[in-house]
């Protein structure tokens, strides 16, 4: 199955691209394409990885996504369950430089805009207030044509580019692209990890996934991630547990084993370095 790279369709009638994701689940294979992405999930809840990322996605969130810097959104498990047409919804808009074209990046007054775009790469998710303005006008976008589209998408890439409320997705600038063998490699460690997540994993049975020695599978995987597997590990556990407080009444201690660790004060720790606050700090300021 090919993984990388994924083509954007294109049609002589438009400047950009526009993409109505109306499914069971959304597409779940890591996948990377020389456009960027602004998505808004109108409905469907799940994990996101975009490059070195771990977070998750849900209702009325806006991300954008880098150019050439592998991604996914993958829909939990209940969608691929119930399998229900629709229940999965997203809007999406690729654009790159040449949407515009280099005269008009060159202006003087389009310098927010190509600013914004190299700051992009590292990947973008906008804040409450900002997604929701934002949504109205992507929403918007769908429903003209012509040059007042081509307008719009000005309008929304300015806002966002003049804005400061959102959260970028890395802290570093993007890695190199991925090729198609490797996007595949990285495809099966991802998904086997999200299927996994809430048993103990050894080293040894990861790295056979990716059919490595243990101590070649780390070196492999912290070249392409920027980070160990067992960091990686622990990210997607903790976006999972955030999940559950978020979304259960469930108390502290069985967040902690639902969401694959199996030491209370360790969860805690973990939890804490990696978003700031302790798991009942977090449940409290929902």
């Amino acid at each position: 199955m090919k993984v990388l790279p994924f083509k954007i369709p294109k049609t002589a009638e438009s400047a950009f691209h526009t993409q109505i994701d109306e499914e069971p689940y959304f597409y779940d294979t890591l996948h990377q394409h020389p456009e960027f992405q602004l998505t808004l999930i109108e409905q469907s809840t799940g994990s996101f990885i975009h490059g070195d990322y771990v977070g998750n996605f849900a209702p009325g969130e806006v991300f954008v996504i880098g150019a050439n810097v592998p991604h996914v959104f993958r829909c939990d498990d209940r969608y691929y369950q119930e399998n229900e047409v629709g229940a999965a919804r997203a809007l999406t808009l690729f654009f790159d430089q040449r949407t515009f074209g280099t005269p008009f990046l060159e202006l003087p007054e389009a310098r927010a805009l190509t600013d914004f775009m190299t700051v992009a790469q590292r990947g973008l998710k906008a804040k409450p207030e900002l997604a929701e303005a934002m949504g109205g006008m992507i929403r918007q976008l769908f429903e003209i044509q012509g040059m007042e589209k081509l307008i719009l998408l000005l309008q929304i890439l300015n806002r966002l580019a003049a804005s400061t409320d959102h959260d970028y997705l890395t802290s570093h600038g993007p890695g190199k692209g991925l090729k198609e063998s490797e996007g595949q490699r990285l495809n099966d460690i991802f998904h086997f990890t999200m299927k996994e997540y809430t048993r103990p994993i050894k080293l040894e049975e990861v790295a056979a996934i990716a059919y490595m020695s243990p101590s070649a599978f780390c070196r492999y995987f912290k070249q392409h991630t920027r980070k160990t597997y067992l960091d990686f590990l622990n990210e997607y556990r903790i976006s999972q547990a955030c999940r559950l407080l978020m979304e259960t009444d469930m108390a502290v201690s069985e967040v902690c084993y639902e969401s694959g660790f199996n030491n209370l004060s360790n969860f805690n720790r973990k939890f804490k370095a990696v978003m700031g606050v302790t798991p009942k700090g977090y449940a409290k300021s929902l």
